[in-house]
């Protein structure tokens, strides 16, 4: 990631659970950006508070429309339960979740969703749907956000700073960018 910088802040004494779960999400975020994907990062945490599994946005390295932080994070702790219900767990991502990845984590059953930043242009579990507390689907789950909201929107914000910049020096022709997740 030699053109931003990372996130990664050693916590302090004063920090949160949301916000020690929220810098491991952050970490994933910048190993997605060092391969070019969008930086977006996701954590799975037990109700018990034990990690189960960590995701990032692949869907530039994998070829994947559905590579998406949040989406690799719930199959993998899926396979560590050995289960598909994640009943009682908590989602920690850096991006407000998207419409597929908010009806992935009510398909999952997961109890908590913490996001970082707001996603005005496809945010579905608060900005523009509440797809988690939507009464006709089978299963609800709470949302907390805004946890390390300003760090979150810092690596998005720097990532599409350096794409801008790079399109810009790009002789004519030349593209490829990554998308928003």
């Amino acid at each position: 990631m030699s053109e931003m910088e990372s996130t990664t802040v050693i916590p302090d004494a004063l920090e949160t659970v949301d916000e020690r779960w929220m810098r491991a999400a952050l970490v994933e975020a910048d190993a997605a950006a060092a391969v070019g994907d969008v930086p977006v990062g996701a954590v799975v945490v037990d109700a018990a508070g034990n990690l189960l599994a960590v995701g990032r946005n692949g869907r530039e390295a994998d070829h994947d429309p559905t590579g998406h932080a949040e989406i690799y994070a719930l199959r993998r702790a899926a396979a560590a339960l050995g289960h598909w219900r994640l009943e009682g767990a908590t989602l920690y991502v850096t991006l407000e979740p998207c419409p597929m990845c908010a009806g992935a984590l009510v398909n999952a059953r997961i109890a908590r969703v913490v996001y970082g930043c707001a996603d005005p242009k496809a945010g579905a579990v608060d900005t523009l749907f509440t797809i988690g507390q939507d009464v006709r689907l089978n299963h609800r789950f709470t949302v907390e956000r805004g946890v390390l909201g300003d760090a979150c929107s810092g690596v998005l914000r720097s990532f599409f700073a350096v794409l801008r910049a790079r399109r810009k020096a790009a002789p004519p022709g030349a593209g490829g960018a990554p998308s928003a997740a």
